[in-house]
């Protein structure tokens, strides 16, 4: 009978994992930052000049605190080595390579997340990537937009910005005519530029919106997005709020829509956009507890 317990015990015990081979991994990550460090040192600069991006130094820090959240999951992973990854690897580098030589600085940075990618398949497998999919979604808002895509982007934004300011201006009784993105004023002109545009906002409103998600509703993958979601008409309505009030400020004092004002008017219009987000998060979470019951 004893014999007979303990053999239905050993047949329902899971078998042990194959351990992953952090070492290979971290090495073959070593490798990866040597490899790509003549592009990601310039990238980090355009962190550094590049108000848009200036949320990138954040980014590999937030991921990498993901990933040492998620330890436990990631060490209980039965690594399945995919020759995908391998596959991946070489794609990364020829997608280098074909950066370098035409000077194009997204498919040089992106290239980096390929090898990435290709390196956890070529370690791991799918099951490893699958946890590792979060982490390596944060890490694409470390890389700037290429030029052709922004463009699109903030032009758009840029008129519709004017057009609310035109709007809202005039209801209040400002006098005020819009040319395109430049509004004129009685005591002078506004322009708003691609640093107006609230694309600088959208990009890190989102990335704080995932971040946010993760902390707060790990577990509801639809909640986190809903709310990365709702960023984009936040984002969008605070920056047209924010150029709406610099032009009520300029027609006080012309100085209120320049330099250290203008600048901590923007801060301020942000942490009210991040307010508004927290906001739209409750509600979210009333209305499928509504839903639910």
């Amino acid at each position: 009978m004893s014999t007979q317990v303990e053999k239905i015990l050993i047949e329902d015990s899971p078998t042990p994992s194959t351990p992953i081979p952090w070492v290979l991994l971290v090495w073959c990550a070593a490798l990866l930052l040597i490899t790509y460090l003549p592009i990601l040192i310039p990238m980090a600069e355009q962190w550094n000049n590049d108000d848009d991006m200036s949320h990138g130094f954040f980014v590999p820090f937030a991921a990498l605190y993901v990933a040492w959240e998620r330890r436990k999951e990631l060490l209980a992973v039965n690594p399945k080595p995919s020759w995908v990854g391998f596959l991946l690897l070489l794609w990364g580098a020829a997608q280098m390579a074909i950066g370098m030589l035409g000077a194009e600085l997204f498919l040089q940075r992106s290239a980096f997340l390929v090898s990435t990618v290709g390196a956890i398949l070529l370690i791991g497998g799918w099951p490893l990537l699958r946890k590792c999919l979060f982490p390596l979604a944060l890490l694409c808002f470390m890389i700037p937009l290429p030029a052709i895509i922004y463009n699109r982007i903030t032009f758009p934004l840029q008129l519709f910005a004017s057009a609310v300011a035109e709007t809202a201006l005039s209801a209040i009784g400002i006098p005020v005519l819009r040319d395109g993105n430049v509004l004129e004023l009685a005591s002078q002109k506004l322009s708003v530029v691609e640093a107006c545009s609230g694309i600088r906002s959208l990009m890190s409103l989102a990335f704080l919106s995932l971040v946010y998600g993760y902390w707060f509703d790990e577990h509801r993958v639809w909640m986190r997005s809903l709310v990365f979601v709702s960023t984009i008409p936040i984002a969008i309505a605070a920056n047209s709020f924010r150029v709406s009030l610099t032009g009520v400020m300029s027609e006080y004092d012309p100085e209120l829509a320049k330099g250290f004002f203008h600048s901590l008017e923007g801060w301020v219009i942000f942490v009210f956009a991040l307010t508004m987000m927290v906001a739209a998060h409750g509600i979210f979470k009333r209305l499928a507890r509504m839903v639910s019951r």
